[in-house]
């Protein structure tokens, strides 16, 4: 009679959970795949997706360049990758300050970055043009960040302390944000407007391949930080403990997050809700360890973000509205949802 020892037992399990997991990234990688031939099949003109899949292949004359190549795919790789950029950003913040309620655009990583973009756009957009807007919203990120980081620290920095002089912190930078569009010139107002709701209307291979290397190398970089994401999430104590200097990882984290966020809004716009919804939704998917929740958040994120740009350009056509109004119409209620539920923790 064949039977099984306790260790036996064991790797059979992890072996089954293994396979369990790299079926539902299959399953979510086929979903991701349907939304990007559906991205470049609707708009102003319909593409049958077989005849989508067969100009990939080589197997259509070429009477789609254009629409396809030039317009529909550089702008549907895009809303991808910030997608996956955004949700990474929130996972970390998530794990790093142990608060299910953090997300670049809560705790005003999203808000230093847009900060940095409308000022450029107001004020030295005209004399050096658009190419040095992803540099400005970066340094915006990169200076809101740092001052939360260094206003919550108190011999050592504490996640609740961080979250409440992040939001503080949020509020302060949507306020200078709103007077400096109020005293910025007409020409530059309206698209300052349109640019915080999140868009990527008009996005080019140029715009893609300088958004490409932040999400290259930051998200690896996210991946290979996945045991100090599992430690912090055991808290505090057992992390140091288990000899984790928390500060450092905590800061190094956070830069990662910063790099992510601020380089996606830089292209995107202030795009809000991704980086919470996300990584809620790679956590139900049953996700234990931060080295599979990374690869769920970066599909989730992604697929996110295209389907809402998808809706946006074609739910009310000629019009083309940006992408972010759609991701906020989930993200608010789920957000009062979280604080529904959460609500016995703060």
């Amino acid at each position: 009679m064949f039977t099984l020892s306790g260790g036996g037992l064991k790797l059979m399990l992890k072996n089954l959970k293994i396979s369990q997991e790299l079926i539902l990234i299959f399953g979510l990688i086929l979903l991701a795949g349907l939304i990007f031939i559906l991205s470049l099949s609707f708009g102003s003109s319909y593409i049958s997706p077989v005849t989508v899949i067969s100009h990939f292949l080589g197997l259509e004359a070429g009477s789609y360049n254009f629409t396809i190549n030039i317009l529909r795919l550089p702008r549907t790789l895009m809303a991808f990758l910030v997608g996956a950029a955004l949700s990474v950003s929130g996972l970390i913040l998530q794990a790093n300050i142990k608060n299910p309620l953090a997300s670049p655009d809560i705790i005003g990583i999203t808000g230093g970055a847009s900060a940095g973009a409308v000022i450029y756009l107001s004020f030295f957009s005209a004399d050096y043009g658009i190419a040095g807007l992803p540099f400005a919203a970066i340094l915006g990120a990169a200076v809101v960040s740092t001052l939360i980081y260094f206003l919550a620290w108190q011999k050592g920095v504490s996640s609740i302390r961080l979250v409440l002089i992040g939001i503080g912190i949020a509020a302060a930078v949507d306020a200078l944000v709103t007077m400096i569009i109020v005293f910025s010139p007409i020409s530059t107002t309206v698209q300052s407007y349109v640019w915080l709701t999140g868009s990527i209307y008009g996005t080019n291979w140029e715009e893609l391949f300088q958004f490409l290397p932040w999400v290259i190398i930051f998200i690896p970089l996210a991946f290979a930080f996945y045991k100090s994401l599992n430690l912090l999430a055991l808290g505090d104590k057992v992390a140091a403990g288990l000899g984790l200097n928390i500060q450092l990882n905590r800061f190094l984290l956070m830069a990662i997050s910063v790099a992510l966020a601020g380089s996606a809004v830089s292209y995107a716009g202030g795009v809000a809700f991704i980086g919470l919804i996300a990584p809620h939704i790679a956590r139900k998917m049953g996700g234990k360890s931060y080295s599979i929740l990374i690869i769920y958040s970066v599909l989730s994120g992604g697929m996110i973000f295209m389907a809402a740009d998808l809706l946006a350009r074609t739910a009310f056509l000629p019009l083309d509205l940006p992408a972010g109004v759609f991701v906020s119409g989930i993200g608010a209620p789920f957000f009062i949802y979280l604080l529904y539920r959460n609500r016995n923790q703060f």
